[in-house]
């Protein structure tokens, strides 16, 4: 069951969901929203801003998807979208060790903001398609997210390859049910 199918379960909500795409440049974030929408992978190119996606079940519910740039520079400014947001989806390198420090340091901040508590959080250990990947049980423990559990939000580490596609529809159906959870209460 594809994401269109699980946003056609849930008609009758007519709304929309706010879902951020956040992680550090060069985690693959522009290339998962490109993945979703069926567009094709060859030009995808750096995010200097942000883009907007929309995945539209047809049955009244909409997956807003906004893809902020990762860059150093652009990174004080994700606060600027927190605002209303139904789930958060943080793509990380699985292959660039290096930067795995950094990146848990992002995600701690993101999920000590105000406005995002309670936000169900998605993070996709991408490029699972290369041989110098680290599993999702390592991105969980390099990521601390057993010390992130306290901050009393379902979150789900979900390995993935936009190369191949593996794992991103399944992630984000976790998500778009989580989300959809924890807006009725």
């Amino acid at each position: 069951m594809g994401l269109l199918s699980l946003l056609q379960r849930l008609r009758g909500s007519g709304r929309e969901l706010k879902l951020l795409v956040l992680g550090l440049d060069n985690a693959g974030k522009t290339s998962v929203l490109t993945y979703l929408c069926k567009e094709s992978l060859d030009e995808v190119m750096p995010t200097q801003g942000f883009n907007v996606k929309q995945v539209s079940s047809g049955s009244g519910i909409t997956l807003n998807a906004w893809d902020i740039g990762g860059q150093r520079a652009i990174r004080p400014y994700w606060r600027n979208y927190f605002d209303k947001s139904d789930a958060l989806c943080y793509v990380v390198d699985s292959s660039d060790e290096v930067r795995l420090k950094e990146s848990a340091e992002e995600l701690e901040g993101l999920l000590e903001e105000e406005k995002l508590r309670g936000v169900p959080l998605l993070v996709l250990a991408n490029k699972q398609d290369l041989l110098s990947a680290l599993t999702s049980e390592e991105i969980e423990e390099s990521l601390n997210l057993k010390k992130a559990s306290k901050h009393s939000r379902k979150m789900k580490v979900q390995g993935c390859s936009t190369k191949t596609g593996e794992g991103i529809e399944d992630g984000l159906r976790w998500l778009v049910k989580a989300a959809d959870k924890a807006s009725k209460k």
